[in-house]
């Protein structure tokens, strides 16, 4: 914001309390005047009235005449719609639910809708509303135009937003039936060191914490590999921090421990688990080994694992990412990893206003990498493929047999 723009504020915070309904629209007119091409867009962002008020009183200094006659006594008027329509924000905030897109490592969201094309499904739904005041309320939401960024992972699959909606549903679905929804993902690989870590803390000025000058560490540096269970029905997090490798059997021994630690004692009568997860990396729908494990697990718990996958160049959007894993980035923002203590304590730490609590464990167990799962193996996964993209959908049952 210019330094003009908040001195023009400033003048209207104190003049406003003095002035009628009237003297506010004359005064506005008057500054947009005299601020020329553009003022008017520049005042209504100012003093908060809209636009087409400041162009009547520029009108009305126009034509000269006195400021006599009556004054709209304070409160009449027409209502705001949000008050003559409740109903209106929490059906806006329904239609884009599905349709959100963002950076989940920042606090602002974004729709990929136009404000008109939303404020006609609005109007279908019986709530009509122009597509300025669309954007109105979604200025008040949080929401905000973006422009795009390199984000993207690889091409649109042309059933994406058919598999954003079946995901949508199926954890809907399973959430009113009070069965656990988790979605899973391994967080970005840390150095474990003193190293730089992005972000900023409150230290005293021109004490710094002094890190290496470079990262670029040898092969025996150690590293910490995070992966997050995210309960979605709790707003809870598990990380188990591993220190080998980020494998399937990683990924699935971090979903058991979770279920060991918390899952059987918070749903102690589920016979089903909803995971979603990412297309790819170690609980990939192409890994061979991540089936293999969810079925030692399903054995073991006699718990069917029902999977749903992101498509592919979506990871981003997977709820992890922006209910856990953005928070965990935040509390240690400018921190340097020095140990594995110290990541797990920060990781622990974490909370939100909203009430996210997160358990954290050190997970030092081998996990080689380069196993190959032969025909044979894959035979004995009691695999269920969905109608809808097989490949993306499925549901692993326990075998009979298990012991």
């Amino acid at each position: 914001m210019s330094i003009a723009s908040e001195l023009l504020k400033r003048k209207f915070r104190a003049a406003w309390p003095h002035l009628d309904e009237r003297t506010r629209r004359i005064m506005a007119a008057t500054e947009s005047v005299s601020l020329g091409y553009g003022g008017v867009s520049v005042v209504a962002r100012a003093c908060g009235l809209s636009r087409k008020a400041i162009r009547k009183g520029i009108l009305e200094l126009q034509d000269g005449e006195p400021l006599v006659g009556r004054i709209r006594r304070p409160g009449a008027g027409r209502k705001p719609i949000t008050e003559s329509d409740p109903r209106l924000v929490e059906t806006l905030q329904g239609l884009i639910d599905e349709q959100t897109r963002g950076d989940p490592e920042s606090p602002l969201r974004w729709t990929c809708k136009s404000t008109r094309a939303i404020a006609q499904e609005l109007a279908q739904q019986r709530h009509p509303v122009s597509h300025v005041k669309v954007a109105q309320i979604l200025h008040g939401l949080d929401y905000s135009l973006q422009s795009n960024r390199k984000t993207e992972e690889g091409e649109d699959h042309p059933d994406r937003d058919a598999q954003f909606r079946h995901i949508n549903i199926t954890v809907k679905r399973c959430l009113r039936q009070g069965l656990p929804v988790i979605s899973v993902d391994t967080k970005k690989k840390e150095l474990i060191g003193n190293y730089h870590n992005a972000g900023q803390q409150w230290r005293a000025v021109g004490q710094p914490l002094a890190v290496q000058g470079h990262d670029f560490p040898s092969k025996d540096v150690p590293r910490a590999f995070p992966y997050g269970v995210y309960d979605i029905g709790r707003n809870a997090g598990f990380v188990n921090v591993g220190t080998d490798h980020d494998t399937g059997a990683f990924a699935v021994a971090s979903i058991r421990g979770w279920w060991r630690s918390e899952g059987r004692r918070i749903y102690p009568d589920a016979r089903t688990i909803l995971i979603t997860a990412d297309g790819g990396g170690s609980n990939g729908w192409r890994l061979r080994l991540w089936k293999l494990e969810l079925q030692k697990f399903a054995d073991q718990t006699s718990l069917g694992i029902s999977v749903c996958h992101f498509p592919p160049g979506t990871s981003k959007w997977n709820k992890i990412e922006h209910r856990l894993f953005s928070f965990i980035s935040s509390n240690w923002r400018g921190e340097p990893l020095r140990d594995y203590e110290t990541i797990v304590n920060l990781i622990a730490g974490t909370t939100t206003a909203k009430g996210l609590k997160v358990t954290c464990r050190l997970d030092r167990r081998k996990y080689p990498t380069g196993r190959e799962i032969s025909d044979e193996e894959m035979s004995r996964v009691n695999l269920q493929r969905n109608k809808f993209h097989g490949e993306w959908n499925y549901l692993i049952r326990p075998n009979s047999k298990a012991s």
